[in-house]
């Protein structure tokens, strides 16, 4: 169990990441993972467990988030269901590949190292983005959109992100407007945590070391204390980013990423 006083940070925590999945639709994942590593640090596991089960942790906090925030903007008429219906298929494959399989064999310093690589490029391609003009491509047939589901699901499996660092990228370069692909890649967000907690409970059900009230490599107390502050404020996220001008949401989107990105590259530098 927590501390009451950890309790109570994680619940602070919860709070901003859930504004974040409203806002940007990134399920907030990608800030929990360097946040829930140093608790698990603090707590003695071992360095390649903890960033493992930060990862599965900020991905079972989506579950919550994504179903909270995709309400507010089902209620704004801003989801494209086509979009998810053609992209789910892809994903579920996808994070069932990584979460419960590969995921088990790469080393914590590893998925650290990539997590930081992969969302800074994202972060930097979404900046260049905002600079340039409109793109003219237009979205893949189904088939497309199922590799490209697959694509998505298997990175988010292995980074414990929504999803929205690929997702949302993808989508307004293919000409969707960037308030629906935010909402779009909101609702993406369950059947990607779904897939994946499934894989991160399976696959880590036998591992050694770890703390108590583990759900395989998901720390169900301090998903506990994220889930039940995060939802509460998705909402309020979703209505902040149906308020920001376009260039200014990608803006705020690519720095966040910056920020998590150099903080899991110098933890993975670090050892």
């Amino acid at each position: 169990m927590l501390d009451p006083l950890l309790f109570v940070e994680l619940a602070g925590i919860g709070l901003i990441t859930g504004f974040l999945a409203g806002l940007l639709g990134i399920g907030g994942g990608m800030m929990l993972v360097p946040v829930i590593t140093f608790v698990l640090d603090a707590r003695a596991i071992a360095p390649d467990l903890a960033v493992k089960m930060a990862i599965a942790t900020s991905m079972a906090t989506i579950v919550f988030t994504s179903i909270s925030s995709v309400r507010a903007h089902h209620r704004r008429g801003a989801v494209r269901w086509d979009l998810v219906a053609r992209l789910t298929p892809g994903i579920v494959l996808g994070a069932a590949l990584a979460s419960g399989g590969i995921f088990r064999w790469l080393q914590g310093r590893w998925l650290a190292l990539l997590f930081g690589i992969f969302i800074g490029l994202t972060a930097l391609q979404m900046l260049r983005r905002a600079r340039v003009a409109a793109s003219t491509r237009t979205l893949p047939s189904t088939a497309g959109l199922v590799g490209a589901g697959g694509v998505i699901g298997f990175a988010s499996g292995l980074v414990g992100a929504g999803g929205g660092f690929l997702s949302v990228p993808f989508m307004t370069a293919h000409r969707v407007p960037m308030h629906q692909a935010v909402a779009t890649s909101a609702a993406l967000g369950l059947p990607i945590a779904l897939a994946n907690v499934l894989g991160y409970i399976w696959a880590g059900a036998d591992v050694a070391g770890r703390p108590a009230g583990s759900l395989g490599y998901v720390f169900a107390p301090a998903l506990v204390a994220v889930a039940s502050s995060s939802v509460l404020a998705a909402p309020l996220g979703v209505r902040a980013a149906h308020a920001l001008p376009v260039p200014t949401l990608k803006r705020v989107f690519a720095v966040a990423l910056l920020g998590v990105a150099a903080a899991m590259i110098y933890r993975a530098w670090s050892g």
